[in-house]
């Protein structure tokens, strides 16, 4: 179910601080050429009440602008655009009905990503700009609610952190009335180091030979150092204290005048600043290159790996059959069986080509808890796959796989997808009964490949047909389609079974 390349591609940012999209056209050799970038500045985290909730006057201001940049991608192809949410839509409470109508804005899909998943793409947009060198590199990015710091090289990053710290969060929690002061950013550098302290070491030890810097706040900081003259190029820890010692003497957030100071940017630039200070004095940086590629570069970058057929997901799958010993042969006949009665439906049950690959993954993964225990197996398959590292899933995505390994023996839960995002629920069912009924024809562990089945669908309605005399000889199978057929009863599934 191969699609057409798109022409256009684009990517969204949902920060704590500000949304960022970009739009690019793609050329035939893998090219990308930026037609539009635009940024607005949200504060979504700041709009987080103390019940962690995203306010109404916050989350209209944030849905006015998803409304804009609705307009620019709306009528973008399935597939061509990328729409990830961070930090405050990891944490709010009311995440789920925010981002249901912001869906609908943007007419595309948004995903939760973890923060070591945002620090991967992080580092892979900051390896396609100019301001890297060769060799291996530390590269930090403080954003509104969290700071990640990544080492790696070339592409690929090897350690990942995201600390729950960022420029929005350190600026609510010590100057949020506007006052600056020696103690309070004495304070908000201490709470800072505290949070970086069980990683420095780590992060110290990875011999790396450049820092770099990306987003919002450490651009803006450098471009208000070098404007004042403290320093010549990139950022320097001297340049840093220079620019704490300004903000402290002018003592208020409303009476802040720096060059290239931005008005939006005032009220979160001493939380910034505290958190950079603080990352320069633990891991030791004395100079920092500063990246104008960030996230959404990354995502775009990405994006085109999932549509060149290179996706970072199908590396993490083969990765975990090989960590959790999963019996390979055997997982690749049943994704066979799925993908093959996939083919049969997709088009009754509209399922598009995102599916069948999720549908991939979860036939490969399926039998990932034998590791832990013989005894429901799937349900510590499903906790792995929930609360694993997957680099390249979202955190939708995730919850996805999990659901359907947790299904697809034994009891359907059906409440379970209700706890899917909304796009995923009736979608989620459906490719459960696919992998459900694939995973039950290689119940026997059958060295020989499975029967060609038939499989036509009419909503809830499942018709299975098998060649003349398979069933016969396969009187056990025949058995489990029966105990099948009530299981499937139980999510209001009907499944009837013949012979041709």
């Amino acid at each position: 179910m191969q699609q057409d390349k798109p022409d256009v591609v684009a990517a969204i940012d949902l920060g704590s601080n500000s949304f960022h999209m970009i739009v690019a056209r793609l050329d035939e050799t893998g090219t990308l050429t930026v037609l539009d970038k635009l940024r607005e500045s949200v504060r979504l985290g700041g709009g987080l009440n103390k019940n962690g909730k995203i306010d109404k006057k916050t989350r209209k201001r944030a849905l006015d602008c998803l409304e804009r940049f609705g307009q620019r991608i709306k009528n973008l192809p399935r597939g061509s655009v990328r729409v990830v949410g961070t930090n405050t839509l990891r944490v709010a409470k009311n995440s789920k009905s925010f981002v249901s109508k912001a869906e609908r804005m943007l007419g595309h899909e948004i995903e939760i990503i973890s923060g070591l998943e945002e620090a991967r793409i992080i580092f892979l947009g900051v390896a396609h700009g100019r301001a890297t060198r060769e060799g291996k590199r530390l590269v930090v990015d403080i954003g509104g609610g969290s700071t990640e710091l990544i080492v790696g090289e070339g592409a690929a990053s090897e350690i990942r952190e995201s600390l729950h710290i960022g420029c929005v969060s350190a600026s609510r929690e010590y100057f949020e009335d506007g006052k600056i002061s020696e103690a309070r950013m004495a304070k908000a550098e201490m709470a800072a180091r505290l949070t970086i302290h069980p990683y420095a070491h780590e992060f110290r030890k990875r011999d790396w030979q450049e820092a770099v810097g990306c987003s919002g706040t450490i651009k803006a900081i450098r471009n208000i150092a070098q404007a004042e003259g403290w320093c010549d190029s990139g950022l320097t820890l001297d340049a840093l204290y220079e620019m704490r010692s300004a903000v402290i003497e002018q003592g208020d957030i409303s009476r802040l005048s720096l060059v290239e100071l931005k008005e939006d940017r005032a009220p979160v630039l001493p939380g910034g600043l505290a958190v950079l200070i603080a990352v320069f004095e633990a891991l030791n940086i004395s100079h920092m290159r500063v990246s104008d590629l960030a996230l959404r570069e990354g995502l775009l970058y990405d994006l085109v790996g999932r549509i060149n057929r290179e996706d970072v997901r199908d590396a993490t799958v083969d990765s975990a059959l090989k960590r959790w010993s999963i019996d390979r042969p055997h997982a690749e006949a049943v994704a066979a069986t799925a993908f093959q009665l996939f083919n049969q439906v997709a088009d009754q049950w509209e399922l598009g080509e995102e599916r069948e690959r999720m549908l991939r993954w979860a036939a490969l993964l399926h039998e990932i808890g034998l590791q832990v225990s013989h005894s429901s197996f799937q349900k510590h398959g499903a906790y792995i796959l929930a609360n694993a590292d997957l680099p390249g899933f979202s955190r939708p995505e995730q919850e996805l796989l999990a659901t359907l390994v947790l299904n697809h023996r034994k009891k359907f839960r059906f409440d379970t997808f209700l706890e899917l995002v909304e796009t995923a629920q009736t979608p989620g069912s459906r490719l459960c009964v696919i992998l459900r009924l694939a995973a039950l024809l290689h119940r026997g562990r059958p060295r020989e490949s499975g029967p060609e089945v038939g499989i036509d669908v009419d909503g809830m309605q499942v018709r299975l047909t098998f060649p003349d005399g398979w069933l016969d000889a396969h009187p056990l199978t025949n058995v489990d389609l029966k105990r099948e057929r009530d299981y499937l009863a139980q999510a209001d599934y009907r499944l009837v079974h013949k012979k041709t």
